[in-house]
C-alpha cells in the first residue's frame, strides 16, 4: 500500500524542483527568505499536498 497518492508525490515534487532552482520561499504567501534546508522544503510539499486534500499520512503528534 502507498503512503503518498500519485497527486501528492507530483506536489512535492514540483516543491523540490523549485527548492532545486532557489525559487521556493517560507512564510504565508512565499512571503519569507529562500528556504535552504531540504528538510523544510519537503515539510512544505507534504503540507500543501495535504491542503490539496491528497492521500498523506496523519501528523505526528
Amino acid at each position: 500500500m502507498a503512503k503518498y497518492s500519485k497527486i501528492a508525490q507530483d506536489k512535492i515534487e514540483e516543491v523540490m524542483h523549485e527548492f532545486k532552482y532557489g525559487e521556493l520561499k517560507s512564510g504565508k504567501g512565499g512571503q519569507g527568505g529562500k528556504v535552504k534546508i531540504r528538510k523544510q522544503a519537503i515539510a512544505i510539499g507534504i503540507s500543501e499536498a495535504r491542503e490539496a486534500g491528497t492521500k498523506v499520512p496523519p501528523k505526528k503528534s
